[in-house]
């Protein structure tokens, strides 16, 4: 059952010019797996409330991360102006976005913050030595909005069975990677055994509608192998 408590607020991290990542300390600790969601309530207006990606693991102990893109909103202003010391109120653990480790394969399909709960993910079964076969295909409009990308490096030095390809819409001229959108092309080549994998999508569900139809128009992979996650407000 979710936890209602209050959290301090310990630390704020920058991923990208409009990208933070907020460190919480819970008053009452909840177990979580990796991938769920919390409630986050900024200030005291009741209003200003919303659910948002935990992007930390289990396995990082002492704090709660969640991450948000900012943009111009009272909430993301409330959340701009949170300091360390200050109280939240959240509401956590909920959804269904897991991995219970049945399969030996998997690959994720993601666009800019929907990266937080495969982040979480990623990071659990990196710290916990899992030998799961992980993909994951990351779509950006630039290099500077790359959340977590240092992150990801660093996690693939230490899992040899992590793979990471990033896809931009506007790549510079010397980019070595992917132009333009996540194809099903880009599916076959970076993931030639893709039949044999259970497939996470994650971002907003105009992007996530669109990659779910690549996967079962010409890819024809059946629903009961995709699992999504759709993220309907993100102001």
């Amino acid at each position: 059952m979710p936890v209602e408590t209050q959290a301090t607020v310990r630390e704020m991290i920058v991923r990208t010019p409009s990208v933070r990542s907020f460190r919480v300390v819970p008053d009452d600790e909840a177990p979580f797996q990796a991938g769920q969601w919390l409630m986050v309530a900024p200030s005291a207006d009741p209003a200003l409330k919303k659910p948002l990606s935990i992007s930390s693991a289990p396995t990082e102990k002492g704090y709660l991360e969640f991450t948000k893109k900012l943009t111009t909103s009272d909430f993301s202003s409330a959340l701009s102006a949170l300091k360390p010391g200050d109280r939240i109120r959240i509401r956590y653990p909920q959804g269904r976005f897991v991995f219970n480790g049945d399969v030996p394969k998997i690959a994720f399909l993601s666009g800019g913050i929907g990266i937080t709960p495969i982040r979480s993910i990623c990071r659990d079964l990196t710290d916990r030595g899992a030998k799961t076969d992980i993909v994951l295909l990351y779509g950006n409009n630039s290099i500077d909005e790359i959340a977590f990308r240092d992150d990801f490096e660093s996690m693939r030095s230490r899992n040899p069975a992590l793979k990471v390809v990033h896809v931009l819409r506007t790549a510079p001229a010397d980019w070595p990677g992917y132009g333009g959108f996540i194809t099903d092309t880009i599916v076959r080549t970076e993931i030639p055994d893709y039949r044999e994998r259970r497939f996470y999508l994650c971002g907003p569900p105009p992007m996530v509608d669109a990659l779910k139809k690549v996967l079962t128009e010409p890819l024809a992979l059946p629903e009961e192998q995709i699992v999504t996650e759709g993220f309907a407000g993100y102001n």
